[in-house]
């Protein structure tokens, strides 16, 4: 059964007890990373391999999220500024321990690219507080792959051609 989480303001990506940032640059402009992020939500699993499903609901406005293994989130949309940034809140969750969540997804171009910036901001108690932290290089694994499996995605001519080693 879902828990119902602390809701959150977009500041408190910048003030959470916990919060953790990892940047990519993509080759891809930031018209279409954004799009990959806030509008086709139901792509994230295509490219972000954590995630089972994404499910938009309310015109946009609030999202689920199923990752694999079972974990569930419902969000609400904090701030949705094309090709600049994407943020929401976790409102109800199955994962234990966890109090309060938010994401940031914030863009810059970079040449004809894009600068991804993801921030992950929590709250909750001391145990889970260190978890994300000593789990802070796996998150950062798992952001590097799926920058570079949505980068893969939405620039073709980065594809390796079929035989090539």
């Amino acid at each position: 059964m879902p828990r119902r989480l602390r809701p959150v303001e977009l500041g408190f990506t910048a003030t959470a007890p916990v919060r953790l940032a990892f940047e990519a640059v993509l080759q891809a402009p930031p018209p279409a990373v954004y799009r990959s992020l806030a509008v086709e939500v139901g792509s994230l699993p295509s490219w972000f391999r954590a995630v089972a499903s994404a499910v938009p609901a309310d015109d946009g406005a609030r999202r689920t999220i199923r990752l694999r293994g079972g974990i569930r989130f419902e969000e609400t949309i904090l701030a949705a500024e094309p090709d600049l940034r994407y943020a929401y809140r976790v409102d109800a969750t199955n994962a234990p321990g966890i109090a309060a969540l938010a994401e940031e997804w914030a863009l810059a171009p970079r040449g004809a690219g894009t600068r991804l910036r993801w921030t992950m901001a929590a709250d909750g108690p001391a145990p889970l507080r260190a978890g994300l932290r000593l789990g802070s290089p796996g998150l950062g694994l798992a952001f590097r792959r799926a920058a570079a499996a949505l980068d893969l995605r939405l620039t073709p001519a980065r594809r390796p051609s079929p035989g090539s080693a």
